[in-house]
């Protein structure tokens, strides 16, 4: 007689996983290639972030903006899940769900929140512009956060003192707990942020009114996962960001407030690291940062006529949440070597190709001088990094457009070599090439989902 767990072992055998991560400082292109893959999957799960994440999706020639959902709302018949790993908006959550709706979508009978998922309220919101507006004022330099409350709510996290999505169930427990920490963030935004403090009952009626609509779409994220994959379905894990933004791995402190590589996926959604079967590493043909923080192959992208800024226009580099522009620079392969590392990538994806095309020169990073000292991967200080010069290796151009091309044998020369020259760099194999916006725009050399 075969046992329970041998049948759910055997019941396992046609399910693969895949994690998707940005392996620069976000802004990769991870939306488009979530929406490509989740043909091949079951269902798609957020697993850290908030709503200041922005994928944005070419479908048809038709831009879709995503910050919370996941990706995988774009493709009928999957299931989405919001992992406990992510903080969650309310409001912004129903606008988010209704905007979808209003253009013909199906949400609410496929997305699924973590009840464990901490809440943000309107006192975080306020506690993370305040911050930012002293550090201003101080002379002590802006982090550069979207001003979302995503950092104050994490902090309520770890602090365990966090309202979560499961407290909307029980209107009492949430109104003690509720009294309770917005009398502590009343006490800093008064009394250290000289900012104005914020009242009890528009904060509870507007989560009470959320609450109607929200919890129906709770579940127990880890076992509906965990049932997929029995049922022989694939997942997908999305993650938001970049590594190079995570809270432990990235430049700290001008980073975002979660982690954001590869194996947060297990912590942030409720399975085990042995369902991480394959991690796409998702990789700009240049680099791009938003906001502040150490920067080596930064160019000047504010010039007409310069690199950097046809790296800026070409690229259309603006931030899909904030709408700041994006600073530019050449691929740092020596920052990717630390991404490849931290994640146990698996494979590579780049995107962004044809900005790249009509320069005649391409300049990949290799390495660093720091300190009259030659190295070749990102160090872990943001002050050696800010000291860090760039090396450079030059390869020639590529003449014609690689725009929309979909096959590895039709792309120039030039721009073949340069890719091959990459993946000896960072000693990971580019799987995948984005050759565009839409969906299709996609090179295939090996599929993470078919191995």
């Amino acid at each position: 007689m075969q046992s329970t767990s041998a049948s759910a072992r055997a019941g396992n055998t046609t399910a693969r996983n895949v994690v998707v991560v940005g392996t620069q400082w976000g802004d990769e292109g991870k939306g488009k290639v979530v929406d490509w893959l989740t043909d091949h999957a079951a269902a798609v799960v957020r697993f850290q972030g908030g709503h200041n994440a922005g994928h944005t999706l070419v479908i048809n020639g038709k831009k879709t903006a995503l910050q919370l959902i996941p990706s995988g709302i774009m493709r009928d018949g999957v299931a989405c899940y919001i992992g406990n790993g992510v903080v969650v908006d309310p409001t912004h959550l129903l606008s988010e769900i209704k905007r979808l709706e209003d253009a013909g979508l199906d949400v609410r009978s496929r997305l699924y929140i973590s009840e464990s998922c901490p809440l943000i309220l309107p006192f975080h919101v306020e506690v993370d512009k305040a911050r930012e507006a002293l550090r201003e004022t101080s002379g002590s330099g802006k982090i550069g956060t979207t001003g979302k409350g995503i950092g104050p709510a994490y902090e309520d996290k770890v602090a365990r003192r966090a309202l979560r999505v499961q407290d909307l169930k029980h209107p009492d427990r949430f109104a003690k707990k509720l009294r309770e920490l917005l009398d502590l963030h009343n006490f800093a935004l008064e009394g250290y942020l000289k900012a104005e403090k914020l009242e009890f009952q528009p904060i509870f009626d507007q989560a009470m009114a959320a609450a109607k609509e929200i919890l129906p779409m709770l579940a127990d994220v880890g076992v509906r996962i965990h049932a997929h994959n029995v049922d022989g379905g694939s997942v997908l894990f999305e993650g938001a960001q970049g590594t190079l933004l995570d809270i432990d791995h990235g430049t700290y402190p001008y980073v975002t407030s979660s982690n954001c590589v590869a194996g947060n996926a297990a912590a942030g959604s409720g399975v085990g690291p042995d369902k991480l079967h394959y991690i796409l590493g998702i990789t700009k043909a240049y680099t791009t940062r938003v906001g502040s923080g150490p920067f080596p192959t930064e160019l000047d992208w504010d010039t007409p006529g310069t690199v950097g800024h046809h790296l800026s226009t070409v690229g259309q580099e603006r931030g899909t949440v904030t709408g700041r522009a994006r600073r530019c620079g050449w691929l740092d392969a020596a920052a990717l070597k630390r991404s490849v590392l931290i994640n146990g990538i698996s494979g590579i994806c780049l995107t962004k190709l044809d900005v790249l095309d009509g320069l005649s020169e391409i300049k990949v990073c290799t390495g660093y001088m720091l300190r009259g000292e030659r190295i070749d991967i990102l160090p872990l200080d943001a002050d050696d990094i800010v000291a860090c010069e760039p090396i450079y290796e030059s390869f020639p151009g590529w003449e014609g457009s690689t725009f929309g091309i979909t096959e590895w044998d039709k792309l120039p020369a030039n721009a073949r070599a340069y890719l091959e020259r990459v993946e000896g760099f960072i000693g990971a194999p580019i799987d995948m090439v984005s050759t565009g916006p839409d969906r299709d725009h996609t090179i295939l050399l090996r599929h993470p989902y078919k191995g």
